[in-house]
């Protein structure tokens, strides 16, 4: 599915590294930022997510919630 630019993300269910469910409804109201990366443990995805973790306390003071999203496993996003 493509969304344009400002068009509403559409609802999704999806384990986290724990293998806990989690959709976006559950943070309705708050700001989500979706990052959409193409394997866990490479060089530049590395890179990108300790940028947002380190980040994070700024993203909290506008209630704003990161989660990142590929297509491993769940077993290899938790040793990420």
């Amino acid at each position: 599915m493509k969304l344009s630019l400002n068009q509403l993300a559409p609802n999704f269910s999806l384990p986290d590294q724990n293998g806990k469910l989690h959709h976006l409804s559950d943070y309705q109201g708050r700001y989500v930022l979706l990052y959409f990366y193409p394997k866990d443990n490479t060089p530049g995805c590395i890179l990108e997510a300790c940028n947002l973790r380190d980040n994070s306390v700024d993203f909290s003071k506008y209630d704003t919630v990161i989660l990142g999203i590929s297509a491993d496993s769940t077993v290899s996003h938790n040793e990420f």
